[in-house]
């Protein structure tokens, strides 16, 4: 399980490193942002900007030409220098937020580490789990964050849901239905082609991650990805994937078909004592998450077949990614320990993998 920001009260617990050089971070950080194909790169950066007291920018790598002629005018990258590798490298950065395509971020990750800075790695960490454990166990070695870009983890709507869970709210979890729908357009649809799994790779592995952080390892993982054949398109566009576990049976799903599927995102976590509903996940301006719904255990006979649910309410946040780029400043100033620990990423990406259909072993031990 990762950290639990809740009651892990920390000040400074550490140091920044930098491979064998040692230096607490009192600056401001000096944050380079690499590949630009993302969908949430631009974003990203955004957040970055707006805290110009805390970070800042330094320069933009991205290696393919046309990318980078496509994206260079949008308001997100304007007045950002390009630099090229070698550039961006010498260039006495502290942080890197590594945004590339999905199947190249952990090659452009590795990079970042292996030029000794901490990184934000978009998700999911591609393909090859070989590459991505190599990733983490340098990371690891050299003392250096590497935080995921799974941002829900950082919505506060979650977060109650896990100090509940924590606090032993809900008794015994048995089971999570997680949802993350959406429409896409046709080309976007196709686009999914480029990933084995289709939706369930590129989105649904956010739901992946919400069933790990619940309930930790399965005893089993059953894909069943298939294609709607809407529009005379084979692309897996229809994600499903089953987790058994001791006590039940637990459910991702992540489709680019549905109308309004955006509203329809949401995470039910169910316990022995309780059962807690956050729908939507968030809204579209991305100040506000969504309505939460905590029902607790009633003997039977007192209102049992009736919506017994509390609202419990969330205060609108500054943006999608703000709480979590905060956590990673003090993640690389050393003010505090990633609550995701490199074991814990591996394992979400092995849970996804396999979520996906690839023939992995989720069960095996992990050492790091």
């Amino acid at each position: 399980m990762p950290g639990n920001r809740y009651y892990d009260k920390m000040g400074l617990i550490q140091s920044l490193y930098t491979g064998d050089k040692k230096r607490k971070m009192e600056k401001k950080i000096r944050l380079g942002h690499i590949g630009m194909s993302h969908d949430h790169s631009g974003q990203k950066l955004a957040t970055a900007r707006k805290y110009p007291d805390i970070f800042e920018i330094v320069g933009i790598c991205e290696e393919k030409d046309d990318v980078y002629e496509r994206l260079k005018n949008h308001p997100d990258y304007q007045g950002i220098p390009r630099l090229t590798t070698e550039q961006f490298f010498n260039s006495d950065l502290d942080a890197v937020l590594v945004e590339g395509f999905e199947l190249d971020l952990v090659r452009l990750g590795q990079m970042c580490i292996d030029n000794d800075l901490p990184i934000h790695l978009d998700k999911p960490a591609g393909d090859d789990i070989v590459a991505f454990e190599k990733l983490l166990r340098d990371a690891k070695r050299k003392h250096l964050t590497v935080q995921l870009g799974y941002m829900y983890r950082n919505n506060p709507a979650v977060e109650y849901a896990l100090k509940a869970v924590r606090e032993g709210k809900l008794g015994e979890i048995y089971e999570v239905d997680a949802i993350m729908n959406t429409g896409h357009w046709l080309s976007k649809r196709q686009w999914l082609k480029c990933f084995d799994a289709g939706i369930m790779f590129f989105l649904g592995c956010h739901m992946v991650d919400f069933i790990h952080m619940f309930q930790g390892t399965p005893n089993n993982i059953i894909p069943f990805n298939r294609s709607t054949h809407f529009d005379n398109t084979d692309v897996i566009d229809h994600g499903f994937a089953v987790f058994e576990y001791d006590h039940g049976v637990s459910v991702a799903r992540a489709t680019a078909t549905e109308c309004n599927g955006w509203a329809r995102r949401q995470l039910v976590i169910c316990g022995q004592k309780g059962t807690i509903e956050i729908k939507p996940l968030e809204t579209g301006n991305n100040q506000r998450y969504g309505e939460i719904n905590f029902t607790e255990y009633s003997p039977l006979g007192s209102s049992t077949f009736c919506d017994r649910k509390q609202v419990v309410e969330i205060p609108p946040v500054a943006g999608r990614y703000d709480s979590q780029l905060m956590e990673f400043a003090k993640c690389v100033r050393g003010e505090m320990e990633n609550p995701f620990t490199y074991e814990y990423e591996l394992q979400t990406q092995r849970m996804v993998l396999a979520a996906c259909g690839q023939d992995i072993d989720y069960k095996a031990k992990i050492e790091l």
